[in-house]
């Protein structure tokens, strides 16, 4: 894959100034650094310091792999009661996402469901929920997400939805202590209690108790407990005593707390499972199936929820129930019945009430307006913390967002997304409107507009000034930046040509105009001559996108892609032509970018991009305005940039070159420096190490290296700069991510 990253890019940069060839071996060699040091890691021989005798714990850690893959399909049937009860609410209870609705002065609630679950090797998990019945006033909302206590494998590196490290794992043993508890007999088998200490605090770590059974080493029972997303959980899971049950739980209890801005909510959760159909594996990963190209997942898939078809019914659910209803249970379903009686009464309350509780949902939560046969309307909350960051370079940012979605009946699909924001720093304002319509689910073929008005950008005259300023006397400030608004309109149509393969075709205007046009009348002659106040171009686009190796499944006829192993390569192309539609400009635009995300035992991720980019035919005026390279004023979130960003580039570094060369990568993990102090900063859940790197005139190169931490709250992160004759600098990027994990 490097070679091919290597060739690809240099074959490109023939075009480039020679200098630039030695940037891109900066390039490669700056991004495959990280993967020669997580080698590194990986390697590191492990040192046991057990508190019991190490032949328990090293039959354990031999079992586990081949038990972690020894389950390759099963279908099952999933009972889950789950019980509520508030201890204390207040009105900030409702800027948690997702919570449920919950009625003054109700302190306790109920609700049941039945699914039937598929599970496909190696970690691929379809709920469809069939019956459902609830004590809330609607089936809206959760404390937290139930699939990723359901998604236990108890024998893999990482559990819970690849969130906590399982002490099972013999890597992540250096993080935990092991005591033997207590043994017993048990149909003939030895079996062991073995405590579960983490060694620090952490939210990736658990403590708990497990009980094995000698011989064959597997786990007969789990109890867990641990902290993370500021909910508390505690869960017990019994495995399956006969046949292929072994390996796989049939009864759980699970207990949740959440304690949040004097909230404190408490839910208890029961679930029972009955498998239909068990197919066991070689106990060895499923790698063969890239090997055989076996891309197409649907039958992994095949579950996908249709809620028009939930049953209700409390009636029908009494005739399936597989366990039941405690007396205190029975009581909550007969209180709700008598509220019911008396709703006539509660009607005649007053209607600007009502009103006004909606609007205080619509400023502090996600709302959704339905229209019947229209479609649906999805708003982000007026007031959200998640939708403001803050940045060294581009300052303090707050965006709104709206979606609009309609699903028609033969899977055809049309959404509308309007977007504004405001840049406070810049005192900038920033609209934008995304429409596309999916007419062909199963090629994934779409029409996509975009419309809106793009960051202010300054024209090539500047890029003369910056070829004549010496190095080390160079300040942007010094220059004549004449900046532009810029309004534009994207059409495209694209198509997954074959799998893994997307063509975009397009056309692009832009409509820009000198935000201040008095400073035309201060030029030169020479240079007002050649600058304007208005600009026009007409630039048709072809964009083309390919991931080898893609997974994916049909949902009904539309085709849904789910991942590769292979990275992304893109190539992207634009031409200005004159004449049309009153176009001015003439120039063209060729971008190359490598892109991926690879995961290392579930919980760890490395991130990389890799791109060059460059404008020819500039026999005219143009604007050096990249599509892969480029500032953004928004907030944008700490994953929407694969492979990372530049947080202290001064923005208007992004329109100073027609050409550049960079790579970015971003490293995560559990615990990167901050294990040793971990005691006291115990909710970092992730670390993450950023590194990037450019080559621009004046800045030959630019380096860039950050540090940060996520949390359930938010994230931060410092970073540290410094290009060829420019001082070096330090700053911060601050984003709200609460709930947002």
């Amino acid at each position: 894959m490097l070679f091919f990253i290597f060739a690809t890019i240099m074959t490109t940069s023939e075009i480039l100034h020679v200098k630039y060839k030695v940037g891109i071996l900066w390039v490669l060699l700056f991004c495959c650094m990280p993967f020669v040091l997580a080698a590194k890691d990986i390697a590191t021989p492990l040192r046991h310091k057990h508190t019991i005798s190490d032949t328990i714990m090293q039959n354990m850690f031999r079992y586990a792999p081949f038990y972690a893959h020894i389950i390759d399909e099963y279908k099952a049937d999933v009972y889950l009661k789950g019980h509520l009860q508030v201890h204390k609410q207040n009105a900030l209870i409702r800027v948690v996402p997702s919570m449920f609705r919950l009625k003054k002065g109700v302190k306790n609630y109920l609700m049941e469901s039945m699914s039937e679950l598929h599970y496909t090797a190696p970690s691929i998990y379809d709920r469809k929920v069939t019956y459902v019945s609830s004590t809330f006033p609607n089936n809206r909302g959760q404390l937290t997400e139930m699939m990723d206590y359901l998604k236990v494998n108890l024998y893999s590196p990482s559990i819970m939805g690849d969130k906590l490290l399982s002490p099972l794992d013999k890597k992540s043993s250096k993080h935990y202590r092991y005591v033997l508890d207590s043994t017993a007999v048990v149909n003939g088998y030895n079996q062991f209690k073995i405590r579960i200490v983490p060694k620090f605090k952490s939210t990736q770590l658990v403590s708990g108790y497990i009980w094995v059974s000698d011989q064959v080493w597997t786990i007969r029972e789990v109890c867990l407990e641990g902290y993370y997303d500021l909910i508390k959980f505690k869960t017990y899971i019994k495995m399956g005593d006969k046949g292929d049950e072994e390996f796989l739980p049939i009864r759980f209890d699970l207990n949740l707390r959440f304690k949040f801005l004097g909230n404190n909510l408490e839910m208890d959760y029961t679930g029972w499972t009955r498998y239909k159909e068990i197919i066991l594996g070689n106990g060895k990963p499923l790698r063969s199936i890239h090997s055989k190209r076996k891309y197409d997942l649907t039958t992994s898939y095949n579950l996908s929820c249709d809620t028009s078809t939930m049953i209700t019914d409390r009636k029908q659910f009494d005739a399936i129930r597989p366990i039941p209803l405690l007396p205190t249970e029975k009581n909550l379903y007969l209180a709700m019945d008598t509220v019911k009686q008396d709703s006539s009464v509660v009607k005649r309350r007053k209607k600007n009430l009502v009103f006004w509780g909606q609007i205080g949902d619509a400023l502090i939560s996600d709302y959704r307006i339905n229209m019947n046969d229209i479609g649906s309307v999805k708003c982000s909350p007026l007031v959200n913390p998640l939708l403001i960051d803050y940045s060294h370079s581009r300052g303090i940012s707050y965006k709104q967002v709206f979606k609009y979605n309609k699903l028609f009946v033969d899977d055809r699909w049309l959404r509308m997304t309007p977007q504004i924001g405001y840049n406070f720093t810049k005192k900038e304002l920033y609209a934008k409107m995304d429409v596309s319509y999916l007419y062909s689910p199963r090629h994934n073929a779409q029409i996509d507009v975009n419309v809106g008005n793009g960051n202010r950008i300054y024209s090539s005259v500047v890029l003369d000034q910056l070829k004549n300023a010496p190095d080390s006397t160079f300040r942007f400030d010094d220059l004549q930046l004449d900046y532009f608004k810029d309004v534009y309109l994207n059409l495209f149509h694209n198509i997954e040509i074959v799998n893994g393969l997307r063509f975009y075709a397009g056309v692009s205007w832009h409509w820009r105009y000198m935000a201040n046009k008095d400073a035309l009348e201060t030029l030169p002659s020479e240079g007002s001559t050649r600058l304007r106040s208005t600009y026009n171009s007409f630039a048709p686009r072809i964009r083309v996108e390919w991931t080898p190796g893609m997974h994916y499944y049909m949902n009904g006829k539309r085709k849904m892609n789910v991942g590769s192993n292979y990275p992304t390569f893109i190539v992207d192309y634009e031409r200005g032509v004159k004449g049309v539609l009153g176009s001015d400009s003439e120039y063209e635009r060729v971008e190359f970018d490598i892109e991926q995300s690879v995961r290392w035992g579930g919980i760890r991720s490395f991130t990389y991009h890799v791109g060059c980019g460059f404008f020819t035919n500039q026999k005219d005026l143009f604007f050096v305005d990249y599509q892969n390279f480029a500032g953004r004023n928004l907030p944008q979130g700490w994953n929407d940039d694969i492979g990372g960003s530049f947080k202290l580039l001064d923005h208007r570094w992004y329109n100073a070159s027609d050409h550049y060369v960079r790579g970015n990568f971003t490293y995560e993990s559990p615990f990167i420096l901050l294990k040793p102090i971990n005691r006291w900063l115990g909710m970092i859940q992730h670390e993450r190490i950023y590194g990037g790197i450019v080559f621009l005139p004046h800045l030959n190169p630019y380096v860039e290296m950050g540090y940060g931490i996520g949390t359930h709250l938010f994230d931060v992160g410092v970073f540290v700069s410094t290009g060829k004759g420019s001082s070096s600098s330090v700053g911060f990027k601050f984003t709200f991510e609460l709930f947002n994990k």
